[in-house]
């Protein structure tokens, strides 16, 4: 196994520079440091990280604590995670909670109690306390698509705007009379995209009616029972908005068996676009939300708070990203 010797001979500097370079402690001339990175690349030389950690008072790791990645937003805004918390010199662990808040408990004190110097999380909103006692410890902690703690940094999309853009789009296709396949109002992003598809029906005079089911909220099935009540009580629907794309394929799933041609008969909507959306028989219109981009927005956030001077006073920041609408087959 190759040692710090090893790279330094290899490199031609002494140890203490590798470890200056490895470690980031202190500056090292950039093609230094890409000679010895170079060298311990070559020598595969891996660096004990329980001792850097031990020595440093950091870890270099990031929780991130979603609902699932199944067919869902996350899968791509993980992706974004990782891949900027790789190149800022982080690791990332993952938990998922399916919107439970006792399994949400079990993973942040995990998280807290183990290797990891900040938080990413999507939560219920259950977990409040636990969230601030967290960041009072010194573990950064940055919410993500939900935003429950306002003393906790966040970076959600702007949902009154994507709810209320959906009807208007909608409306200038010639629908007035639109089904909402919804979520738990406990959960910022259906709220606040209820809150703007009421506003635009009230501008446009659109009715909007509403529909919930026993199901799991982010699933085909939830879609899909929600759909076929909807259309069992008013049948002259002409559009149906879900609130994700799992929720619009069981739409699409359950107006198909009625025979309703989609789009002539009725439209079908996603309110926030995930990619297997474009790559259905019949592509699905949706509000895309930009989940790579926030993602890495997200890493950069936690980790500028891990590294952040000790005495420097914390003020959590709040960013909205916009929603773009991505027009398809169903609408």
């Amino acid at each position: 196994m190759a040692t710090l010797k090893d790279v330094a001979k290899r490199a031609c500097v002494d140890v203490s520079t590798v470890s200056r370079a490895l470690n980031n402690t202190s500056y090292v001339h950039p093609d230094t440091k890409a000679r010895i990175y170079a060298a311990a690349k070559e020598l595969g030389y891996h660096p004990n990280v329980m001792a850097q950690a031990l020595r440093q008072g950091r870890r270099h790791a990031v929780g991130v604590v979603v609902p699932r990645l199944h067919l869902t937003i996350f899968s791509e805004i993980l992706q974004g995670i990782e891949r900027e918390a790789g190149r800022l010199g982080y690791s990332t662990l993952i938990c998922f909670t399916e919107d439970d808040p006792k399994a949400e408990k079990a993973c942040l004190n995990r998280l807290r109690n183990g290797f990891v110097d900040g938080i990413i999380i999507a939560g219920t909103g259950r977990n409040g306390r636990l969230l601030r006692d967290i960041r009072a410890s010194g573990i950064a902690v940055v919410q993500l698509v939900r935003q429950q703690e306002v003393l906790l940094s966040s970076i959600v999309a702007n949902y009154r705007d994507c709810g209320a853009d959906s009807v208007r789009f909608l409306w200038r296709k010639g629908c007035r009379k639109m089904g909402l396949i919804g979520g738990s109002e406990d959960l910022a992003p259906y709220r606040e995209r209820h809150e703007g598809v009421h506003l635009a029906a009230r501008e446009l005079d659109v009715e909007v009616c509403y529909a919930a089911c026993a199901r799991p909220i982010n699933s085909f099935e939830y879609g899909y029972d929600c759909a076929n009540q909807l259309l069992d009580d008013h049948p002259d629907l002409d559009a149906i908005l879900a609130a994700v794309d799992v929720q619009g394929l069981g739409a699409i799933r359950a107006a198909t068996e009625r025979g309703l041609a989609i789009p002539g008969r009725i439209k079908v909507m996603s309110l926030t676009g995930h990619e297997v959306g474009a790559m259905l028989q019949t592509a699905m219109t949706s509000m895309e939300m930009p989940a790579h981009r926030m993602g890495q927005k997200a890493a950069q956030m936690v980790i500028e708070e891990i590294e952040a001077p000790a005495d420097q006073e914390f003020t959590p920041q709040h960013l909205a990203f916009t929603m773009q609408l991505e027009e398809r087959e169903s609408t």
